[in-house]
C-alpha cells in the first residue's frame, strides 16, 4: 500500500472503522504532532502497533499544532509530517485532526486500545475514561529518555 493512501480524510473514517470492526481487527489510536520524526516516535509506534492488528494515527494539523506549540512549529507542514508518518511500517492509516484533542477522533473510532506516552497520568488521556466504558483498554507506553522533537530543535537552536 502507498503512503499516500493510508492518509485518510476525516470523511472517510467511519467507513473504514466500520470494515476493520466487521473483519474482527483489533483497532489501536493514538495521536500526536509528530513534527521532526526521530527514534523515540518509531519506537513509540512501534510499541503501539503491538497492541493490536491496526494502528490509526491522529496528527494534528498545522494550525492545532501552533496553538498548542507555538508559532515557531510546526517545523514541516502537515502535509509532508503525514507523508512521512504513515511511510512507517507500524502505521496503517493516518487522519489529520485540527481540533485541539482528539476527542471527537476517538468517538469516530471507538479504539479498542488507545495508547498515549507514559508521560500522560492516565486521568488526563483525552478519550480514556470513554475508552473504558465499552471495554476498551488504555496503554500507555514508556518513552525513550532523551528524544523528542522539541530537545532536537533545542540542539539545532544552539
Amino acid at each position: 500500500m502507498k503512503p499516500h493512501s493510508r492518509i485518510i480524510p476525516r470523511t472517510q473514517l467511519p467507513n473504514l472503522v466500520k470494515r476493520l470492526h466487521r473483519q474482527k481487527k483489533r483497532v489501536v489510536f493514538t495521536n500526536g504532532v509528530f513534527d521532526i520524526l526521530h527514534r523515540g516516535h518509531v519506537d513509540y509506534l512501534t510499541q503501539a502497533r503491538s497492541f493490536g492488528d491496526v494502528l490509526i494515527v491522529g496528527m494534528n494539523s498545522d494550525a492545532s499544532v501552533r496553538r498548542i506549540k507555538g508559532p515557531t512549529r510546526p517545523i514541516q507542514r502537515q502535509r509532508d509530517r503525514a507523508i512521512i508518518l504513515s511511510s512507517l511500517r507500524p502505521v496503517d492509516y493516518v487522519v489529520i485532526f485540527g481540533e485541539p484533542t482528539p476527542e471527537k477522533l476517538i468517538t469516530i473510532i471507538r479504539p479498542d486500545v488507545l495508547v498515549k506516552g507514559a508521560d500522560w497520568v492516565l486521568k488526563d488521556i483525552v478519550g480514556a475514561e470513554f475508552v473504558q466504558s465499552y471495554g476498551g483498554k488504555v496503554r500507555r507506553v514508556r518513552l525513550r529518555k532523551g528524544r523528542s522533537s522539541t530537545r532536537l530543535i533545542e540542539l539545532l537552536e544552539q
